[in-house]
């Protein structure tokens, strides 16, 4: 099977590309040439959407980009050999020079998924390593994986175990490479030091390799090393180490001897199911669960406010029914889009976070605490507060309740969390949160609606500036969602700062590759085509790419640009009542031709700076 994925004619020994970006479009280029992959520039968004979660670049030289999506055509390896490397933000900070892109259809079986798995495990074999950098031909590194995987198959099917000293759970987002990997390198390292370890696989054909609840009840400790969500409570009670999918690859001696020693902390779960990941801390988990509480919230967002734009289209006034310009359809847009999907906003929001925190019982304690923030004035403030706030209620509540007896176990999750918690929660929220937090919103919506038109444009510039920053990223989606705040108080002039400063970035990139082709390569400016649409779209992502590639001259580019579209929003006092749609909601746009202006402007000023910047590298 896997001489069918990976052929010769999908093998280059001479890659000619400098960095990371290169790499991509070369391999991709070799799929599609092969008639591997259908659409280029949307297997690259795949590519670039999974390495946006975590770089592929892994140690020893390897980088192992990988996507699933509809435009693969079949199961299919691409291979590439740099005998000098390239940069891939590789684990250990090394170049790269073994490149695997690994391409999977969205309807791929398990036994596809797995031969592809089970490569990715080959490549932490030194000697395989060794033999693939000097190959001289394409059937030879066939030839070589070939070989390699029989023996693999071998050893693997030679070790069964009755019980474990340590037992381990591995996952990623695509579960496709990292996952394997992990597993691997875990199994290797615990068969040099003489450990008995069972492996279970959270990957793309589901779990593998389950572990049951006498293997947990003997086992001196477990090691959860994922990036995505993994079934947690069965571990009550066990230590567990508990990181990322890359520390299985990195540090399998460490972690396993940690857990062999129990070094690790013992975790604490109350429920009968559920799930946890708390591979991130501090910060980094805060910034986990807020993220967790807006991708959820966004849909309502997008769908209801777009409702809400389309009605005033017939009459800012349109859907009120004592209104001479009174539609009846203008009311039901309203009504569906503002009444109710904009309405769920916060409670969603508040929701979403508790559960992050909390799993299931902390969902609804605080999305009730949301509601009441939504219905008295507390904003996203309010929302924000009362998921945090049911969430942590929830873990002290699973501490607090620890000491019943095991038979009440089953009350818990249906019964005591749900009752204590909506209880405390909502109480907390009337009593202490709402009166404070509604006076700072008022008083906020009070200082914008008095600032002077200095100010507005300071402001609007700012936020228009950290849409380009990280484009998708925290500081990006902060700038978003005080917009929508600003929407939901009724204050539409920050918003309109904040779409144009979002779509700004791949404007200017897209002009800036029609202007001054001959800093971009071919693929380039294909992709600065598609950013025409992407910025026209409002999806500020479509220059990541870019950045990616560039960093120094795009970004700041991109954000100079960003802010003077948002400070001339401001002057040009464009308001914007829709939270998303780019110029497809420019109709609902106060001012909308000096609004399209600002973001011209804007773009125009991000592509000359682009092509000042790179005509100065090649100077």
């Amino acid at each position: 099977m896997l001489k069918n994925m990976l052929t010769e004619s999908c093998i280059t020994l001479n890659l000619l590309s400098t960095t990371k970006n290169d790499v991509i479009d070369e391999l991709i280029e070799l799929l599609y040439s092969n008639g591997k992959i259908s659409d280029k520039e949307e297997f690259k968004r795949v590519i670039l959407r999974r390495e946006a979660q975590s770089s592929t670049g892994l140690e020893e030289g390897i980088a192992i980009p990988h996507g699933k999506s509809k435009v693969v055509n079949e199961p299919s390896i691409a291979f590439g050999l740099s005998k000098n490397g390239i940069d891939y933000q590789s684990l250990d900070g090394e170049p790269s020079k073994l490149f695997f892109m690994i391409a999977v259809p969205e309807n791929a079986n398990d036994a596809h998924i797995e031969t592809l798995s089970q490569l990715t495990t080959l490549l932490l074999d030194d000697d395989i390593r060794e033999k693939l950098l000097n190959v001289k031909s394409p059937n030879e590194v066939l030839e070589t994986l070939l070989k390699e995987e029989k023996n693999e198959e071998k050893e693997q099917k030679s070790e069964v175990k009755d019980n474990y000293d340590v037992l381990a759970v591995t996952a990623c987002p695509t579960g496709i490479a990292h996952t394997y990997m992990a597993a691997e390198a875990l199994m290797k390292k615990a068969k040099e030091l003489g450990v008995s370890i069972k492996v279970e696989t959270n990957g793309s054909t589901g779990i593998k390799n389950r572990l049951t609840e006498e293997e947990i009840r003997k086992a001196k400790g477990i090691i959860v090393a994922a990036d995505k969500n993994v079934e947690m409570a069965r571990f009550n009670g066990k230590n567990v180490e508990i990181t990322g999918v890359k520390d299985g690859i990195k540090r399998p001696e460490e972690l396993i001897l940690n857990a062999l020693n129990k070094k690790s902390p013992i975790y604490t779960s109350n429920e009968n199911g559920g799930s946890s990941n708390s591979t991130t801390k501090g910060k980094n988990r805060i910034y986990k669960h807020l993220m967790s509480g807006v991708s959820n919230m966004l849909p309502f967002v997008v769908g209801g406010g777009i409702l809400i734009a389309i009605s005033f289209m017939f009459g800012i006034n349109s859907a009120n029914i004592n209104d001479p310009s009174y539609n009846p359809i203008a009311k039901l847009l309203n009504d569906i889009g503002g009444k109710n999907a904009f309405s769920l906003m916060i409670p969603v929001l508040a929701g979403f976070i508790g559960m992050s925190i909390a799993d299931r019982p902390g969902f609804a304690p605080a999305m009730v605490g949301g509601l009441i923030a939504a219905n008295n004035n507390g904003g996203f403030l309010g929302g924000l507060i009362a998921g945090f706030l049911g969430g942590y209620v929830v873990e002290l509540l699973k501490k607090g309740l620890a000491p019943l007896p095991e038979k009440l176990d089953g009350l818990k999750p249906v019964l005591f969390y749900p009752l204590l918690g909506i209880f405390i929660t909502g109480a907390l929220m009337y009593t202490i949160i709402i009166s404070p937090v509604s006076a700072i919103n008022q008083g906020l919506i009070g200082y914008l609606s008095r600032l002077g038109t200095t100010n507005m444009v300071l402001i609007g510039a700012l936020l228009a500036g950290m849409m380009a920053v990280d484009m998708g990223g925290p500081i990006n989606k902060a700038a978003f969602t005080f917009g929508i705040a600003m929407i939901t108080a009724g204050n539409y002039y920050p918003h309109a700062a904040v779409m144009a400063g979002g779509m700004v970035p791949p404007l200017g990139i897209a002009i800036a590759t029609t202007l001054f082709k001959n800093y971009f390569t071919e693929d380039e400016q294909k992709a600065g085509v598609i950013n025409y649409v992407m910025g026209a779209s409002f999806i500020t992502e479509g220059a990541i790419p870019f950045a990616a590639a560039d960093p120094m001259r795009i970004i700041p580019s991109c954000v100079v640009g960003a802010a003077i579209a948002g400070g001339l929003s401001m002057i040009f006092k464009c308001q914007l009542p829709a939270p998303h749609g780019g110029i497809f909601v420019l109709p609902v746009v106060t001012n909308p031709m000096m609004y399209l202006i600002a973001i011209l402007v804007g773009s125009f000023v991000t592509a000359f700076m682009i092509g000042l910047l790179k005509k100065s590298k090649t100077n």
